[in-house]
């Protein structure tokens, strides 16, 4: 059985001309046809012989628009589409990607002018409100966000309860879900669900994250490092008041060397949105329940925590120290050729030409090491680029340096320590959480979330008395420490 598929584009003859009869309709009809907005995709599904007509829209068909093809049973056809491949599932208006040609673009504009020309908090207020921001309007979100970067003496005193070797994500993730509890009157589950709907109450929300989340950052860092900590600085710039929080000892008048800030600041615009990743996809999926914004972030954070998307460019640094020395380079290229061990920082899901974003930051990376040297796993990182693109291998796979290769051997020249990365890039990454957010608050289409299953498992089927069931191998076992299995031979004894 299959479905016989056949795309249709109204009004062409046979040389696949618009016939000029067309030009008589309405001229809403034409400037539709011209749109795309009338084309359809025909199904002919061979199991019941039925035709189906399913419109085209800026390439893209519903899914809901399948609900129409049924077997003889009346079972509805779904899409099947694991880890979301080819899948839409919302109109932004946000940022645009052509991975095909290597574009960023945020609100039409190209990530490299931005990189060049904006600082952070401009590409955010971009992103959030969808226009750059006039002198008095930038003047006044500095002063918004600025007012936010205090921090809750109670938050304060639950990072102070973390272990000293507590990773940060997992700090600042439990943080910024206690945050909610903080302000139980701008959580639609304590004060209705329809408190977002005020633009004001979204902004004191948008202000308050983007705000207090370097603080929480620094408090993170300063707990690891067994230091107290410093109060915001509300004479610097964003970036600059970050690494101030950060680093600031004892000095009366320190500040962050500028170009290590503007080095972090556009870092910061290129981490600040990237369309529908997996975090992002979160926030929206998180969103759509209903719950408070910060509970929203905390779980989008929580997706970027993983190693296979803002944990890249730490897994980046864990693969050169495993390397080890760069005589250890073609070995460990064997390998990954072998399909022996993976290679983090090369190639992107999306990008299958160079990621415009690397090429920024690559400049940025000498632009470092000029000011503050190299260490070995730099040269490690800049030997293994090496050989990687000029190895077939690699190139005919399209497996260019990415973000997070170059990202991580900036950060670790900087001095970061390694578990820091994924914070360095959930801090702008909110930036477009909260645009998304937004975006999907003022979205006619937006529902709650609930993708479909394929289930395969067992049938009906009835209840097995305790003394009649077959033993299941393998699955509750769990490693055991050694002082558990001192104490369970104790026990036994």
């Amino acid at each position: 059985m299959f479905l016989s598929l056949q795309i249709n584009y109204p009004f062409l003859n046979d040389d696949n001309q618009m016939n000029h009869a067309s030009l008589l309709f309405h001229n809403q009809i034409i400037i539709e046809l011209l749109a795309g907005q009338v084309n359809t995709l025909t199904v002919v599904d061979s199991r019941t012989n039925k035709k189906y007509e399913i419109p085209i829209t800026n390439n893209y068909i519903k899914a809901s628009d399948l609900e129409k093809i049924v077997d003889d049973k009346g079972q509805i056809i779904r899409s099947y589409d694991p880890g979301y491949m080819n899948t839409i599932n919302c109109t932004s208006k946000i940022s645009y990607i052509d991975g095909d040609n290597g574009i960023l673009e945020y609100r039409g504009y190209p990530i490299e002018q931005l990189a060049e020309k904006s600082n952070f908090l401009e590409v955010a207020f971009l992103l959030i409100y969808g226009e750059l921001p006039t002198a008095h309007q930038y003047e006044k979100w500095v002063k918004k966000i600025s007012t936010h970067t205090y921090v809750h003496q109670d938050l304060e005193e639950l990072l102070s309860r973390f272990r000293y070797d507590a990773h940060p994500m997992g700090m600042v993730i439990s943080a910024l879900s206690a945050v909610s509890t903080l302000h139980p009157e701008s959580n639609p589950s304590l004060s209705g669900q329809e408190i977002y709907k005020d633009k004001k109450t979204r902004n004191k929300q948008i202000h308050r994250l983007l705000g207090s989340l370097p603080s929480i950052s620094a408090i993170a860092y300063r707990n690891r490092i067994g230091r107290p900590t410093n109060n915001p600085h509300q004479s610097l710039g964003y970036v600059e008041n970050f690494l101030y929080m950060m680093d600031r000892l004892n000095e009366k008048e320190y500040k962050p060397h500028p170009k290590i800030a503007h080095v972090l600041d556009v870092l910061f615009i290129l981490h600040a949105e990237h369309e529908l990743n997996c975090s992002t996809a979160a926030v929206r999926h998180l969103s759509s329940s209903g719950v408070d914004i910060y509970t929203a972030v905390a779980g989008s954070a929580a997706a970027l925590y993983g190693p296979k998307h803002g944990g890249a460019n730490e897994a980046v640094l864990r693969m050169l120290e495993k390397i080890g020395t760069k005589q250890n380079i073609p070995k460990f290229i064997e390998q990954v050729k072998q399909k022996n061990d993976l290679l983090f920082g090369f190639g992107h899901r999306v990008y299958k030409s160079y990621d415009p974003r690397a090429k920024i930051v690559k400049k940025l990376a000498y632009e470092v090491f000029e000011l503050l040297g190299k260490d070995p796993l730099i040269e490690i990182a800049l030997e293994l680029e090496h050989i990687a693109l000029n190895d077939s291998y690699f190139k005919d796979r399209q497996l260019y340096p990415n973000v997070d290769f170059y990202t991580g051997i900036i950060y670790k020249a900087l001095g970061f320590p390694t578990d820091m990365f994924p914070l360095l890039f959930t801090i702008p990454r909110v930036s477009g959480w909260l645009a998304h957010w937004v975006e999907f608050l003022d979205d006619p289409e937006n529902k709650i979330v609930r993708p479909r299953q394929n289930y395969q498992g067992h049938g009906t089927r009835d209840y097995i008395d305790i003394t009649k069931r077959v033993e299941v191998k393998d699955y509750i076992d769990a490693p055991s420490t050694s002082f558990s299995r001192r104490r369970n031979v104790s026990l036994q004894k």
